[in-house]
């Protein structure tokens, strides 16, 4: 290694044409992004709205995964792609939800990245029992969700129309692989 040869600046500034000055003006939040100009700000109201949607978002991320878990057991897992076809939800708020699964060992991910139910996942599923009222919304194309006085029993069932859903997003994926 060899030292750095004397008389030689360590600024390049003059080299590329710039002017360096020692005055410089102080930097001003409102011109470089602070809360004034379009920096971070809290919600209000619409934050407190958002909060029970977001355990009803995680429920249903939970229904589907556990659905796919009885149904396939040889191949558990849903991609992350699946999952936004099957589900009534933005993508920064699937990554949420799947953020706070996975930190509480509710889902987790396998070798190549797809999602699956964990057994505490199971375990915390069963003991709250969503209802399909609950669940329904966040599933696409579930707008019957509401259920009638005597419904027949494949209406009453949560698991008939995840499995209708993860048939679509099979489908819609099927047509993007050709």
């Amino acid at each position: 290694m060899s030292a750095p040869l004397a008389g030689k600046s360590q600024h390049r500034s003059a080299d590329l044409g710039v002017e360096q000055t020692a005055d410089s003006e102080p930097v001003d939040p409102l011109k470089s992004g602070g809360a004034e100009a379009g920096g971070p700000r809290f919600r209000g109201v619409g934050f407190f709205d958002e909060l029970g949607r977001e355990a009803a978002r995680r429920l249903a991320v939970l229904c589907v995964l556990y659905d796919r878990r009885l149904r396939n057991p040889a191949a558990p897992s849903l991609s992350m792609r699946d999952l936004e076809l099957m589900m009534e939800a933005t993508a920064s708020e699937l990554g949420s939800a799947m953020w706070y699964l996975k930190q509480r060992g509710l889902v987790a991910s396998d070798d190549k990245s797809s999602l699956q139910i964990t057994v505490d996942g199971m375990d915390f599923l069963e003991s709250k029992k969503p209802s399909a009222d609950e669940v329904m919304p966040f599933i696409k194309d579930a707008g019957d969700h509401k259920l009638e006085a005597n419904p027949a029993p494949e209406a009453r069932s949560v698991l008939s129309k995840l499995n209708r859903a993860l048939a679509r997003g099979a489908e819609k994926q099927a047509e993007v692989v050709r």
